[in-house]
């Protein structure tokens, strides 16, 4: 048995090349490459006929200069600058578009996508025709086998909540001391879980709403009515390695923010705090406690509901730990966060280490509202601003945060 085969018999529900321009797509199904590893084995360009075999954006045309009608939308994961994020439990994904260097226009790309995000954005708060004109979005991940991938979804640009500025942004960000700009992009993944072959065949020769178009390409079509697939989580413990940065400069970014606050442990509460405020906009007053009588907690504040005239606080105790990376946060730890929350509240704990499993499970078999944010959440918080680089986190924590000597 070749490595080619044994790849293909690892995934007992995999589609093989061979089968793959006759293949529907379901939800998270495995799309194996071609025997020989370069782009003749890339599988979209035989999933989606006239695709492409390279680049994030993959859009397929009738002909050679037509309009769009289907786009692949590639997703490798490995680009920590600029992580495109699927919330299983809401549908919502965020893309970034393919502007990713200095020297060019935010339109001005070779592949174009930034401009086909611009267009389709532009029809989605249209009308019904508007809509018609937008070509679906096929959402593909590398699995991290050769060039093998895994079908995640049928998008539509948008989402139940949002709204046109969140739909779409332009966001500056800096390289290499070069400032540009890349958009940011909301799409939700609607219950369809087959997207049929028929269907495919329909959009390339002009008929979107054609016979096999599935209800939810439909609805959302006629009245822009979302409905996401919803996937809730079962009870989640993190190991280690999932609370860890994956990349070595994320790993320095936590090392860098650990070696800021070294000199003063306690300066590092405030940086929780706002961290914190990253991740959850909607947070309202917060006051980091007196070192000498912080009750157990670090920080005390209120999460707003509501509408802006008439917000709620929900209130909420914050714990932060600044521990060297490999390090973790204890059972002990832990515990004194849940003491100190009383009825109707809820728990932050932040740490640029990881939970130990014991005091993870702990916090979700018994269902304590605690929200556990770790060295690979801090990353992401941070990248997800526009803090990328070790320099630029540096750059941030000298402007924001001063500690003792």
């Amino acid at each position: 048995m070749t490595a080619y085969t044994r790849a293909i018999s690892s995934e007992r529900s995999a589609v093989a090349f061979e089968e793959l321009p006759k293949a529907d797509l379901v939800i998270d199904g495995y799309y194996h490459s071609g025997p020989i590893n370069n782009l003749r084995g890339e599988p979209l360009a035989r999933l989606i006929p006239g695709a492409g075999n390279q680049g994030g954006f993959r859009p397929a045309r009738t002909k050679g200069s037509g309009p769009v009608r289907l786009v692949a939308l590639h997703s490798s994961g490995r680009d920590p600058d600029w992580p495109d994020v699927l919330d299983e439990q809401t549908g919502s994904f965020t893309y970034y578009g393919d502007n990713k260097t200095p020297g060019a226009d935010l339109h001005g790309t070779p592949r174009r996508g930034n401009l086909l995000l611009r267009d389709v954005f532009d029809r989605t708060y249209g009308s019904a025709d508007d809509r018609r004109a937008i070509p679906p979005f096929l959402l593909f991940v590398w699995t991290g086998t050769r060039r093998d991938v895994r079908f995640r979804g049928l998008l539509a640009p948008g989402g139940p909540s949002s709204n046109p500025d969140d739909d779409l942004q332009a966001i500056w960000r800096t390289k290499q001391g070069l400032r540009f700009q890349n958009y940011r992009s909301r799409f939700t993944v609607l219950d369809v879980p087959i997207v049929r072959r028929a269907w495919i065949n329909e959009i390339l020769t002009g008929q979107v709403d054609g016979p096999s178009c599935p209800r939810a390409w439909r609805d959302w079509i006629e009245g822009r009515a979302y409905r996401p697939l919803l996937a809730q989580r079962t009870t989640v413990v993190r190991t280690k390695e999932d609370q860890t940065p994956r990349d070595a400069e994320g790993r320095q970014i936590l090392a860098a923010i650990h070696a800021w606050f070294a000199p003063d442990p306690h300066g590092f509460e405030q940086c929780a705090v706002e961290l914190w405020r990253m991740m959850a906009p909607a947070t309202g007053r917060t006051e980091v406690t007196p070192r000498s009588r912080d009750g157990g907690r670090d920080a005390v504040g209120q999460y707003l509901l509501g509408p802006a005239a008439d917000t709620i606080g929900l209130d909420f105790a914050l714990e932060a730990k600044c521990y060297s990376p490999g390090n973790s946060v204890g059972v002990r730890e832990v515990s004194r966060l849940i003491s100190r929350i009383r009825h109707r509240m809820f728990g932050v704990l932040v740490t640029t280490a990881h939970v130990d499993r014991q005091a993870y499970e702990e916090v979700r078999i018994d269902g304590h509202p605690i929200v556990l944010i770790c060295g690979r959440d801090v990353v992401e918080i941070l990248r997800s601003h526009g803090y990328t680089t070790v320099a630029a986190v540096r750059a941030w924590l000298s402007q924001r945060f001063s500690v003792s000597s």
